[in-house]
């Protein structure tokens, strides 16, 4: 339940020429994002102008971002987080990290920079997942053809993770490596000592097994991707928007899908098989790998393979 203060903030930010309650306004906002309806369509859904779908669906937007991004988008008990990845097989990690294009209109400035490698207009949403699903930190707004390497070196999640304030300063050893608390990326991603990512390449039986391993982790990502878009579905709607309003967009559906999942809100099959046939106009580009690597955190990846390979001939 909202308090009163933020209540006055809703119905001030939320306010339209229409006078409309804030529950129908809320309404409107969360069925538009639902659905890939258009704006006409949802206009006649609730008796209104079409102009004021896109208005009040931008205020609750802001409003949601104002009041619950925060909330929804924490760290939370990180023991928590590295017990439940221990048990998927990783140690000491914090979470999954990955991206996905979400399909816009093209903008009309600058849209070469907007198509991605499936030749579609595209915004880039970064996530850090924990081990339920729910989103640590998002990161959105990049245009679709910037590779993921670039925007995630300039993301807070960066700057935080290398400055060690982003986690606890925990550490495990690994061999006679130590190993602090990692996160866990697809080849796309630079190899640091606190980001694990798959050997590349023609792969031995232990780099194999240390790939399976992350892998099985890193499915909570692409389960995280999939509830989103399936409860969210103006996601793949191309949104007639400014491009300046569709990170607000974004930013509301990952906070309404970290509360659905704290919730437990039930997730209907049916609208995984509607995703699944949106994503086949939609295809996810393949990540360009990038071979960066730092020493240490090389050394932590191979002491970890030897680990795991130790564990699996007991």
């Amino acid at each position: 339940m909202l308090s009163t203060v933020e209540r006055r903030f809703w119905a001030r930010e939320t306010s339209t020429e229409a006078a409309l309650p804030v529950e129908k306004r809320v309404a409107i906002a969360v069925w538009k994002l639902a659905t890939p309806d258009s704006y006409q369509s949802v206009a006649n859904q609730f008796g209104v102008g079409k102009s004021a779908v896109g208005i009040v669906l931008m205020q609750v937007c802001r409003a949601i971002n104002r009041i619950l991004l925060r909330r929804t988008m924490t760290l939370g008990n990180v023991e928590d987080i590295l017990d439940g990845f221990a048990q998927m097989g990783f140690p000491n990690c914090g979470g999954a990290l990955d991206g996905t294009h979400i399909p816009i209109l093209a903008p009309p400035h600058l849209a070469s920079k907007y198509i991605n490698r499936k030749g579609y207009f595209s915004m880039v949403l970064q996530v850090l997942v924990d081990h339920r699903g729910c989103f640590i930190d998002i990161n959105t707004g990049w245009p679709g053809k910037v590779h993921d390497a670039r925007i995630f070196r300039n993301s807070g999640l960066f700057r935080k993770m290398q400055a060690r304030t982003f986690f606890p300063d925990w550490k495990i050893t690994v061999g006679d490596v130590k190993m602090p608390i990692v996160i866990l990326g697809d080849p796309a991603y630079p190899l640091m000592p606190w980001l694990m990512k798959p050997y590349t390449g023609k792969l031995d039986r232990s780099q194999d097994r240390f790939n399976y391993r992350l892998s099985q982790c890193r499915m909570t990502v692409d389960c995280a991707f999939g509830h989103l878009k399936g409860r969210w579905r103006s996601l793949y709607g191309r949104l007639d928007l400014g491009e300046s309003s569709f990170p607000a967009v974004i930013s509301t559906c990952c906070t309404l899908h970290n509360n659905c999942e704290g919730k437990g809100e039930t997730f209907s099959q049916e609208w995984t098989s509607e995703v699944q046939s949106l994503e086949a106009e939609f295809a996810q580009p393949e990540s360009r790998a990038t071979r960066e690597a730092q020493y240490r955190a090389t050394r932590i990846r191979d002491a970890l393979r030897e680990e795991f390979e130790a564990e699996n001939q007991q």
